[in-house]
């Protein structure tokens, strides 16, 4: 049973239960519909209360019906809310902990409501690339104000239910319970103070109006196109124009124009591609072979080793998850240096009403600092964020297994280098796991987290959950030369390196690949990165892959000492103190001077090749990597690419942007460009799991 049905002497109360958070499948609507059909025909029952199990109120529809006839099986959520609003006794719906979207309108269809403390209120569907479609958009400013639930609806964030209280003239609650725990008391309690209350109210007989609405509409529209989080979205505006109509209209009309506006959402691209990443996050955690009773270590204390920018980036996040932390460095001046990145960035924090000073007193008496490995002995956890060189590492690890309790977890933060041969180091493997912090870390929402041959299911359960406890979203991957993220990246990287070859300007790629929709261009990222980076890793491959093909165009600027915005100039030019990347005269000529020495012909390349042969590169790649085990989902690679790239979050990610655009479209595209003789014919060759899928119909959804 999903939905439960107990007689409080006079009041009936349904209880949803529908673990984790209460969604609303058919199977939930049905049993609902029927209990409130029950005490309807009941004459002993006099007065209703809807509320829910656990740790939610309810969470909504549930995602995995969308676009399918389950959602509309009756009763579907408009069925079951027209019930609601039309039956004969009073029913109080007992909000808690969470109501949001689909919930939350099924608790405006209620004649009452009540919420105890903390309760989370959102209407988040334009975060699915869609508006409210069950009578959110001509309910909630009903009860609200126009104003007020315009920005919920806008913006899909939630807004605790005490501060929605004190909203002027608000009518979303009658009473704020005392607590959770007494919530349903009171709420039963009131439902027999409302019981004989006649007429019922009905939030849809409120009006809807704003005193200056043209001029607000026009404004909230032109906030919204101007902001990027709406950037290529077009949920916001049309939500926006549904509340717009909800003002002009008939209640019934309203409803008919949003519910027309939401199902015509469904079918965008870019609300798959929303819907697709919600899924992708939730499923990062769910390991193949990983059991949900894996036994979880017990992490007190994190040590990290280097205090340079990563080390200082990665203590500051378990100090805000309230996990003390000691940090180790070599001397007291490079520990200094780190304090003061730690201090400078959270006392800007305070500044900016972002943090309190109580916490941040709480958070720098929580981190110790020390230049002796040792006093890491009490640590559950160590993270090492050294310099990326091998050497350097077997130095740190055999330091750490000498000194470190049984039991505590040994980390790396490599990008790229083999965390085998990292755990070889120690006498204890099974401990040692790579943890692929993104910088900067206080701010980058990815880690990867690296499975080593013989790290342990205990180690990696361990960590998964920590990465939730900072607020990180874990992508697991297996060991191999840059793991997931980098690995792909490198492919991108030499594509633009060939583009440049072939006649392109650093400016023209990056602006085609902004165009797409990525954050950054290939040669900002890298100005950003530092070019010297990148230019050693090359210089590695050149000597460990030498049939790997590349274009030594892109070290021309590094020869020159332009590493990117650290030295003023790299593939841009940059004022000192500023960020804006001007065109490079030198750069230009220095691309010049490559082609004419190399006898390079130039030609003109389209925005269309340029994205494809970028975007590609990384889905071939990322085609091979699911077939080598390296990753176990296609949504990993999204996800890494979402959260640590930049890549365009309406198209869902490389994997799903390719299963959108056509496996056999995209393969086309590859063969072409594997004629062309300055890029690398035997990269462009599809992986073999694209040549499977293609022939047996299957696509990266199927994976």
């Amino acid at each position: 049973m999903t939905t439960h049905y107990q007689a409080q002497g006079d009041v009936a109360l349904l209880l949803l239960d529908n673990a984790p958070v209460n969604g609303l499948n058919w199977q939930t609507r049905q049993q609902c519909f029927e209990h409130l059909q029950t005490a309807l025909a009941d004459p002993a029952i006099k007065a209703i209360v809807l509320t829910g199990a656990g740790k939610a109120f309810c969470g909504g529809a549930d995602i995995k019906e969308f676009g399918s006839a389950k959602a509309l099986q009756e009763p579907n959520l408009l069925s079951l809310i027209i019930a609601l609003e039309n039956a004969t006794k009073p029913i109080v719906a007992a909000l808690h902990s969470v109501a949001m979207g689909g919930g939350l309108e099924l608790a405006l269809a209620c004649h009452y409501r009540m919420s105890a403390p903390g309760c989370q209120i959102a209407m988040p569907e334009v975060k699915l690339g869609l508006i409210p479609g069950a009578g959110g958009t001509q309910r909630l400013p009903r009860v609200l104000g126009v104003e007020a639930a315009l920005n919920l609806i806008v913006s899909g964030e939630g807004v605790m239910s005490e501060r929605l209280n004190m909203v002027p003239g608000q009518k979303l609650f009658d009473k704020l319970a005392t607590s959770a725990e007494t919530l349903v008391d009171e709420a039963i309690d009131f439902a027999r103070e409302v019981a004989s209350d006649r007429p019922l109210p009905k939030v849809r007989d409120l009006p809807m109006k704003h005193p200056q609405a043209d001029a607000y509409f026009q404004f909230a529209k032109n906030m919204v196109k101007n902001s990027p989080q709406a950037k290529n979205l077009p949920a916001p505006l049309i939500a926006i124009e549904a509340i717009r109509q909800g003002t002009l209209l008939r209640f019934d009309q309203g409803l008919a124009h949003e519910r027309e506006q939401f199902l015509n959402l469904m079918w965008t691209p870019e609300s798959r591609a929303l819907r697709h990443l919600f899924g992708a996050q939730r499923n990062a955690s769910r390991v193949p072979d990983l059991d949900k009773d894996t036994p979880v270590r017990t992490i007190q204390e994190v040590g990290i080793v280097g205090s340079g920018t990563m080390g200082s980036g990665i203590a500051m996040n378990f100090l805000m998850a309230g996990i003390p932390v000691t940090l180790l460095d070599s001397s007291q001046e490079a520990l200094d240096r780190g304090l003061k990145t730690l201090s400078t960035y959270f006392e800007d924090r305070v500044k900016k009403g972002k943090l309190k000073p109580e916490k941040l007193q709480a958070m720098m008496k929580a981190l110790k600092t020390t230049i002796r490995y040792e006093e890491l002995s009490p640590c559950d956890l160590v993270i090492e964020a050294v310099f990326e060189d091998m050497g350097v590492k077997a130095q740190v690890f055999k330091q750490l297994d000498a000194c470190l309790k049984q039991g505590a977890i040994l980390a790396t933060n490599t990008s790229t280098l083999d965390v085998n041969k990292i755990a070889a180091f120690t006498t204890r493997p099974s401990d040692v796991v790579g943890l692929h912090f993104f910088s900067p870390a206080q701010v980058m929402k990815l880690l990867e987290v690296v499975r080593a041959r013989e790290t342990s299911k205990e180690v990696l359960a361990t960590v998964l959950a920590l990465a939730k406890k900072i607020k990180k979203i874990a992508v697991v991957s297996g060991v191999c030369d840059g793991f997931i993220g980098n690995r792909m990246i490198e492919q991108y990287s030499r594509q633009a390196g060939f583009l440049l070859e072939e006649g392109c300007s650093p400016e023209q790629i990056d602006a085609a690949i902004e165009r797409f929709g990525f954050a950054m261009g290939p040669f900002k990222m890298s100005d950003l990165a530092g070019n010297d980076i990148g230019w050693a890793i090359r210089k590695r491959r050149y000597q460990e892959t030498p049939e790997m093909k590349y274009s030594t165009i892109v070290d021309t600027v590094c020869e020159l000492g332009r590493f990117g915005q650290k030295t003023s100039a790299g593939w841009y030019d940059y004022q000192p103190g500023k960020r804006d990347a001007l065109v490079s005269p030198v750069v230009q000529k220095c691309l010049e001077d490559f082609r004419a020495k190399h006898n390079l012909k130039v030609r003109k390349i389209t925005d269309e090749e340029i994205v494809q042969r970028l975007v590609f590169s990384l889905v071939n790649e990322g085609a091979r990597i699911l077939q080598e085990g390296i990753a176990s989902k296609a949504s990993d690679i999204d996800m890494v690419y979402i959260t640590g790239y930049g890549f365009p979050i309406f198209r869902g990610g490389p994997m799903h942007y390719a299963h959108e655009f056509g496996l056999l479209n995209m393969m086309g595209a590859m063969h072409r460009f594997a004629q062309n003789p300055k890029d690398d014919a035997l990269f462009w060759r599809p992986a073999e799991l694209l040549n499977t899928w293609v022939k047996e119909g299957r696509t990266f959804a199927d994976f």
